[in-house]
């Protein structure tokens, strides 16, 4: 499907920025908690990014002739998929800042 050709081609970038939520802090102790926490905004984070994807797709359709894909169907897709995928992580790292302070 041409709507997740975006998310097909933005993946890897998205892989990179979950290891480095992942990763980020190394001083911050790896707790079974700590883990689920990230686990789950990583989880989050990713299914926000589908959605929007799809959603993006679907918007930038209604404004295209039928039967042409405009290019905003190519770039709004890619634009909300990271700003959604960027939004959850920097949330969770917000909770995961107020959760495991110094």
């Amino acid at each position: 499907m041409i709507d997740y050709l975006a998310l097909f081609l933005l993946g890897p970038w998205l892989l990179i920025m979950a290891w480095a939520y992942w990763s980020y802090p190394k001083s911050l102790p790896r707790t079974h908690g700590r883990r689920l926490v990230d686990t789950v905004a990583i989880v989050l984070a990713a299914v926000t990014a589908v959605l929007l994807t799809r959603y993006a797709f679907i918007s930038a359709a209604a404004y295209s002739r039928p039967g042409h894909i405009d290019v905003w169907q190519l770039t709004a897709p890619v634009l909300y998929a990271y700003g959604g995928f960027s939004a959850v992580l920097a949330l969770g790292l917000l909770v995961r800042s107020l959760i495991w302070r110094r």
